[in-house]
């Protein structure tokens, strides 16, 4: 494929120089927004008279013929093309003649590819933000059928507080809420349009830069023609974001993983979302929560990755600039798959609530609600903390939980306690009893599934 940039130079570009040159086996991806973009560039430029109508007209129609035919199968890529946008240009030209050389008029690859990537993102990140409400309906889900599945909640890894597997989970739908806000900001800065921004400098085409932006779905144009072709704060602050859903996606996996171990036994992970062992029969492992948190490395490769390409660049657009989309692609891909299968792995797997009760059982978790027993009475908090912790000490010396003490081994180390101690440990009533505005109580749970049901719609 001859360039078409070919006109001043002597020389044909080396065959290795272009292989390294081209973007076309990454960003042929676009082309559906390369034709869309061009589409309203083309009828931009009839409609402000700078080129003929009937041009504008065949440009459009050979466009969405080339775009059907891509689709289609019946077209294919020459290879050899430098990138997606002249890789169509090109083709446009050999159909329809002369008029297909009048489509560049008043826009540069700069611009179009600005627009074009814009535009990628903004529909990848829609599909994503689409998967994170699925993600989250699915979490609320399984919250409501677990609002009285009582666990031990954890700081530092070690037993703390009486929780439930659903003010457990709920804290996650927390996280991917807040990915979604984040999406959502992220499609807000990026709706700006940089077409008609041309090399750096703009155009001294009469073009209507409002006409296309309307045709194209955003709200604004570019105020600046440098910024215009120079920016990519909306690829760096897109990694970001998904940076984030990863984060939340691994540590969400790694607690599966944790949760499904024998040491655990809180989940099982259905077997269609399992893998087994080469040569140990009874293994079942949890490799699709572990890829999910291994892939997150692979995210946040692609944020330093664009970070690192930005740092140092003069205005305006530097050919550097081409490795804002391999990473961006990578991540987009990523995050993807990984929203593809975690929901459903979900969706599938068992809750052993019996298992969660004994370890909440097991691990004092009501030691804090037996000294607010005392602190209800009058006593002063530290020495009702000093009581429930000599309760503690006893009963690991003699083997048994605080709900197995007798009345007069309770009172042998305080004397205010009395019968009213043994609902008050009891660790439904503990989880009930914490209905504060975020706490573990059931109804406080119900409530919260409530607001998050009614903002994901």
């Amino acid at each position: 494929m001859s360039n078409l940039w070919s006109g001043r130079f002597s020389k044909e570009l080396d065959s290795a120089v272009n292989d390294f040159n081209s973007s076309l086996h990454f960003d042929r991806r676009m082309y559906a927004q390369d034709i869309a973009g061009s589409v309203a560039h083309a009828k931009m430029l009839a409609a402000t008279g700078i080129i003929p109508a009937e041009d504008g007209e065949k440009i459009v129609q050979g466009l969405l013929d080339i775009k059907a035919g891509l689709e289609d199968g019946s077209i294919t890529l020459d290879p050899s093309g430098e990138d997606i946008h002249m890789s169509i240009e090109v083709l446009l030209t050999e159909r329809i003649g002369d008029a297909g050389k009048r489509l560049h008029t008043a826009r540069s690859r700069n611009d179009q590819v600005a627009v074009d990537l814009r535009m990628y993102l903004r529909d990848a990140l829609h599909g994503i933000d689409g998967q994170l409400t699925g993600l989250v309906a699915q979490i609320c889900k399984q919250a409501r059928a677990n609002l009285e599945t009582v666990m031990p909640g954890y700081t530092h890894l070690q037993r703390a507080q009486p929780t439930t597997y659903a003010h457990a989970v709920m804290a996650y739908a927390e996280m991917f809420l807040r990915d979604k806000g984040r999406l959502a900001d992220c499609l807000r800065r990026m709706d700006v349009m940089p077409l008609g921004s041309g090399a750096m400098g703009g155009t001294t085409y009469p073009i209507d830069r409002g006409m296309t932006a309307s045709l194209l779905g955003f709200s604004a144009v570019s105020r600046n023609s440098i910024d215009g072709v120079s920016d990519r704060d909306f690829v760096v602050e897109a990694c970001a974001a998904l940076s984030l859903i990863m984060m939340h996606l691994s540590r969400f996996s790694e607690e599966i993983i944790l949760w499904c171990s024998s040491e655990f036994g809180f989940l099982e992970l259905d077997d269609a979302y399992s893998t087994g062992s080469s040569i140990m029969p009874q293994k079942k492992n949890p490799d699709i929560a572990e890829l999910v948190r291994g892939k997150t490395g692979r995210v946040y490769g692609s944020l330093v990755g664009i970070l690192t390409v930005m740092k140092g660049l003069p205005q305006a657009y530097n050919k550097d600039m081409q490795e804002d989309k391999e990473g961006l692609f990578d991540a987009l891909d990523t995050v993807a798959q990984c929203l593809h299968v975690f929901t459903p792995m979900l969706d599938t797997l068992t809750v052993n609530k019996q298992n969660m009760l004994r370890a909440a059982q097991k691990g004092f978790i009501n030691a804090t609600d037996c000294a607010d027993f005392l602190t209800k009475k009058g006593v002063p908090f530290r020495d009702a903390y000093t009581a429930s912790g000599k309760l503690v000490r006893y009963c690991i010396s003699c083997g048994k939980t605080l709900d197995e003490l007798s009345l007069d081994e309770f009172r042998a180390v305080h004397p205010g306690f009395d019968e009213g101690v043994y609902p008050a440990i009891d660790l439904l009533a503990c989880v009930a009893g914490r209905s504060v505005t975020g706490g573990p109580a059931p109804q406080t749970v119900a409530r919260h599934i409530d607001e998050v049901e009614a903002l994901i719609g």
